[in-house]
């Protein structure tokens, strides 16, 4: 039998736990942002060695923050680090293989490496963010993660036929957006959705959707474009914009500037 001294020694052990568990992921989360600020000094010093460091602390300390892997991305393009943050976010993602976050920076930087890759080589960069998305997407279908795959599919080219699974997402994104008060990032959705009706030859539905956006973000010259333009001269803008040999922009911080802290 169980001895009140023991019963009590046990009781005492319990409520330790329960306290100790909690102070961890405390103690986790405040070294994160120790060290996130630490990279921000680093990075106004143009210290890049320094910053990368810190910003890999910083997000293996705190894997769901989407603001710091973005900044982590960024800082590594600028210092053309790329192979590091693929390897970075490879182990990131398998130890963290239920992680939304984790795996769409993961694809995020596979697309990052592509401007500087030769063209068969950017192709299975390319094959590689798209799996990285699809499990972002089949983890926590955000705004982003369906935005982003969306893209990602229009920028294979026709003889792949994906623009349709693009549109679909573009789909979802928008109807996710329509939920939420608007943001100037919601502009992206309209000006993707009508490329990819575009791309799959239906240009009314593309003329309809750049001129709902055009009335939600009456300055938005992108959209402005597209509707003054028509035939190769349409074709040039939007093809323009699916150039694997431009680097796309991948910096979040749109979404927490206008929507997160």
């Amino acid at each position: 039998m169980i001895s009140k001294y023991q019963s009590y020694s046990f009781a005492i052990l319990f409520l330790l736990c329960a306290f100790l568990v909690p102070a961890r992921a405390s103690d986790s989360a405040y070294a994160a942002d120790s060290d996130y600020k630490e990279a921000v000094k680093a990075l106004e010093a143009r210290d890049y060695a320094a910053a990368l460091r810190y910003l890999e602390s910083a997000v293996s300390g705190d894997p769901d923050n989407l603001r710091y892997a973005s900044e982590y991305r960024q800082a590594a393009i600028q210092s053309k680090e790329f192979d590091r943050t693929v390897q970075f976010f490879e182990k990131l993602a398998a130890a963290h293989p239920d992680s939304a976050c984790v795996h769409l920076n993961f694809g995020f930087a596979y697309v990052d490496k592509i401007p500087s890759a030769g063209s068969i080589t950017q192709v299975i960069l390319a094959n590689n963010a798209l799996k990285e998305f699809t499990k972002s997407v089949e983890l926590k279908p955000t705004w982003i993660a369906l935005y982003t795959r969306g893209m990602s599919y229009l920028f294979w080219p026709k003889v792949f036929a994906r623009a349709s699974f693009g549109v679909t997402d573009l789909q979802k994104a928008m109807e996710i957006q329509k939920t939420e008060a608007r943001r100037p990032y919601h502009v992206k959705t309209y000006i993707a959705l009508g490329d990819g009706y575009w791309k799959t030859d239906d240009l009314e539905k593309a003329r309809a959707i750049w001129q709902e956006g055009l009335k939600a973000f009456p300055d938005n010259q992108a959209l402005k474009t597209r509707l003054a333009q028509e035939g190769d001269q349409l074709k040039a803008t939007i093809e323009a914009g699916f150039d694997p040999a431009k680097r796309v922009d991948t910096d979040l911080r749109d979404l927490w500037a206008n929507s997160q802290s």
